[in-house]
């Protein structure tokens, strides 16, 4: 059966979830990065630590996630990338605000690619505080059909790092800490981001993977540590490549274009911003 039979007629309603936001998930990210805690206004995409899904144990399918959802699509064994998106920053938001986020389903597009079909879904977000919206964030994922025991179609390559670069930049490596502790602040059992014999012999990656999110937000702290006076209004991203644990990798910034990824390799993560 193909990808887009299984959704045929899947329309989630909209969720809403309201939740005051706490210190404690910046402080703990700031942490990871060995950063000092932001201000009261939570940067860019930083809502990803709040509004947490908790799903039990017993929910929770061969690959960490959920085996089903609201928002999951009714696709049998299921495998999910997080592709990139969008956010329209209206006015910041801050540590003890209490906030609405607002969510639906804006997107259902099956598509066929070189490793069989695939479907992208779309989930929009909307940020509601005393009857505003202040921010808009959009996200785009990928599902993919792969039989039990099915590698994948080929293991994406690591490059060698090159040279950093000499201009504005931020850098780290991940290792297995820094996986486990991303992991858990956002509460993802994604097994391809801690169990490496699941990674590369089930999903078959040459490594653990570096989170998305972690990838973008990456990006982001070129402009929130060299230009913080400016602040972000919009900004789009697209992975367009995994990164794997052990590699070193670099955000930098060429004017509103920001990108992270191996050095002196073709960036991971691409993003656009434009400026208040």
């Amino acid at each position: 059966m193909a990808i887009a039979d299984h959704v045929q007629g899947w329309e989630p309603a909209p969720v809403e979830v309201t939740e005051t936001l706490g210190a404690a998930p910046s402080v703990a990210f700031a942490g990871l990065l060995d950063q000092p805690p932001p201000g009261p206004e939570l940067p860019p995409l930083w809502t990803g630590f709040h509004f947490l899904e908790l799903p039990t144990t017993a929910e929770l399918g061969e690959d960490g996630h959920p085996r089903e959802g609201h928002f999951l699509p009714p696709v049998p064994n299921r495998r999910r990338m997080f592709a990139g998106g969008r956010l329209t920053v209206r006015e910041p938001l801050r540590i003890g605000d209490t906030v609405t986020r607002r969510t639906a389903v804006t997107s259902v597009v099956p598509k066929s690619g070189r490793s069989g079909d695939m479907l992208f879904v779309t989930l929009r977000h909307e940020f509601v505080r005393d009857g505003q919206v202040l921010q808009t964030e959009e996200q785009d994922v990928v599902y993919r059909q792969q039989e039990p025991g099915a590698p994948r179609a080929a293991a994406p390559e690591v490059p060698e790092p090159g040279p950093l670069p000499e201009g504005p930049h931020v850098a780290l490596t991940p290792d297995e800490v820094m996986l486990f502790r991303m992991s858990a602040l956002t509460y993802n059992a994604h097994r391809i981001h801690h169990d490496l014999p699941y990674a590369t012999q089930v999903e078959g990656y040459p490594g653990l993977v570096v989170h998305g999110p972690l990838l973008a937000l990456l990006a982001l702290e070129v402009p929130r540590r060299f230009t913080p006076d400016r602040r972000i209004a919009s900004l789009e991203y697209r992975l367009r490549r995994p990164a794997f644990c052990g590699s070193p990798l670099v955000a930098t910034a060429d004017g509103d274009t920001l990108g992270s990824g191996v050095p002196g390799a073709d960036p991971s993560v691409t993003a656009t911003v434009t400026y208040a």
